[in-house]
């Protein structure tokens, strides 16, 4: 019986792990909106983990506004993709390599502003 209620508590705890949240730009570009949220809805990656970690993010840096998409751990070495305002590709992150270099600037003197939508 307890191995019964245990199993059903992770379950349980699985399935609020992997909800999907609303985008919530508040303001900020219609680019970066709609492909965070196909982002998002396309994101159909299944774990037997809590949670994958998929998220966009936004980031000061380099005196401008930058978006990460970041897939999570749905597939092994997976880069994230570094957006600027215009939606153009600036860079990659992690990856097999585990590049930290965007621009030619390390990516750590950048500044978390907001978490647009995490898995």
């Amino acid at each position: 019986m307890k191995h019964f209620l245990l199993l059903l508590t992770l379950g349980t705890l699985g399935f609020a792990g992997c909800k999907k949240d609303e985008i919530s730009l508040e303001s900020g570009p219609t680019c970066i909106s709609e492909k965070a949220q196909q982002f998002a809805q396309g994101n159909g990656c299944k774990t037997s983990t809590l949670t994958i970690g998929a998220s966009v993010k936004e980031y000061r840096f380099q005196d401008r506004l930058v978006y990460v998409f970041d897939p999570g751990n749905c597939g092994a070495d997976e880069a994230s993709q570094v957006l600027d305002a215009s939606c153009k590709t600036i860079g990659f992150l992690g990856g097999f390599g585990g590049n930290i270099t965007v621009n030619g600037d390390s990516f750590e003197k950048a500044e978390l502003k907001r978490t647009l939508w995490q898995q």
